[in-house]
């Protein structure tokens, strides 16, 4: 039977603080409680734990985008930073949103901006050359510890195969994948291993999510409140935290 592990409501935020995998607070049920959740996944995020969706890639600020319009010599294959109030600016377009569209979106916008300016039948294509926005970071027994982008299909072996695969010493068994929805602070333990063998799907990862292989001072804080399931038969999720 999977465990309920108990703890005070200091230790919580004690550990919340030291992972610095999001923020939460308030109470869960009982006060200071560590809940096994009773689902197979963690919960997906919704747009406001993170900046849109990114199964089809949204744009957001600080992206590096190459905006190409056919037969404008001032908008030819021009690369373009998105600003921190997600907007870009374009000769004969003007200021444009950017920010939460995606690039096809986007093109539809600038295309609108030009015909409204007397341009005839612009062709205009969007296309992300640097997603800064959505990120998840990969640590610990892995060959390349950083910061993601989220692009496409995002799923957790992805992520690892991202930072070049798993370290020389990592433990499959035990890796565990923080993040935040509606101010709750989650933690899902999956096995590596089981999930090549096909025991259960590979999980999804968004924006903002922290992945963590093997040992690691964050993994040895949640075993100071848990016990970590080997997730062989399938993955075990806990709530660190309540909503806000």
């Amino acid at each position: 039977m999977i465990k309920l592990a108990r703890i005070s409501a200091i230790t919580a935020a004690a550990l919340l603080a030291g992972c610095s995998y999001g923020s939460g607070g308030g109470e869960l049920g009982e006060t200071g409680q560590v809940q096994v959740v009773a689902s197979a996944s963690l919960p997906e995020p919704s747009t406001s734990d993170m900046l849109g969706q990114a199964r089809s890639y949204v744009v957001g600020p600080n992206d590096v985008l190459i905006v190409d319009v056919f037969g404008i010599q001032e908008i030819t294959n021009r690369e373009i930073v998105v600003d921190g109030a997600g907007r870009i600016s374009l000769p004969l377009a003007g200021s444009v949103k950017a920010a939460g569209s995606t690039p096809e979106e986007l093109s539809a916008q600038i295309t609108e901006r030009l015909r409204a300016n007397f341009v005839r039948d612009p062709l205009v294509s969007v296309n992300v050359k640097e997603a800064v926005s959505q990120a998840f970071t990969v640590d610990g027994q892995v060959a390349r510890p950083g910061v993601y982008p989220v692009i496409g299909d995002m799923t957790l072996m992805r992520a690892v195969a991202s930072a070049q695969g798993l370290g020389e010493f990592a433990d499959q068994e035990e890796v565990v994948v923080f993040r935040t929805v509606s101010g709750a602070n989650y933690a899902g333990v999956y096995n590596i291993a089981a999930i090549r063998r096909g025991n259960y799907p590979d999980p999804q990862i968004y924006a903002n999510d922290v992945v963590i292989v093997g040992d690691s001072a964050a993994t040895r804080r949640m075993r100071d409140l848990v016990d970590i399931l080997p997730a062989i038969v399938a993955p075990a999720i806990y709530i660190l935290s309540g909503t806000r």
